[in-house]
């Protein structure tokens, strides 16, 4: 039998100086059982990071050609295409031509480093392409926040995030491997 998802809660208020963007989005966020708290916060954190009234969860981890977290127009165009984890360079070619912007968030360690070594000169043509690295330690410690029913704050400025979460505070650096042109 298969297990089903579990259902985080979450109260999720941005306050992104860089963005002057100040909202509180009340989430409901599915875990899969594959996915790792990890994972499920780093979900969260670049929810925070594209924060907009238009952005939402997808079904992500269990589907192949939706990304983890996406934004459309009101006409229904894809404006924003956001990835997690490691992506193939078929992912990201098919996302790019997609999507007008596409995001991809990295983690994992010395891992993410092979992987991006492995791909970044393919990746060179995706004028709309931005992939970000998030270190395994600033990762790591957002894992230790997760909790079922969670009210986090999270705030930007200058590139730099503090994440907290009841009275706890991770702050997280993230590193631009490639930038969009």
């Amino acid at each position: 039998m298969a297990q089903k998802a579990t259902i985080y809660k979450v109260e999720l208020s941005v306050s992104d100086m860089d963005r002057h963007y100040y909202e509180t989005h009340n989430l409901t966020v599915a875990k899969h059982p594959s996915e790792t708290d990890e994972r499920l916060m780093v979900r969260i954190l670049a929810f925070a990071l594209n924060a907009h009234e238009q952005l939402e969860m997808t079904r992500g981890i269990s589907t192949d050609d939706e990304p983890d977290i996406w934004q459309k127009s009101l006409s229904g165009e894809l404006e924003l295409w956001v990835a997690l984890g490691l992506p193939g360079e078929k992912v990201v070619r098919q996302s790019s031509g997609k999507s007008d912007e596409v995001i991809v968030y990295c983690y994992g360690g010395r891992t993410a480093e092979m992987w991006w070594e492995k791909i970044k000169n393919k990746t060179t043509r995706f004028d709309n392409l931005k992939v970000i690295n998030f270190s395994e330690d600033d990762t790591s410690a957002l894992a230790k926040l997760a909790s079922r029913s969670m009210r986090l704050q999270v705030n930007i400025q200058d590139g730099d995030v503090m994440v907290s979460v009841d009275g706890s505070i991770v702050y997280v650096t993230p590193v631009k491997w490639k930038d969009a042109e």
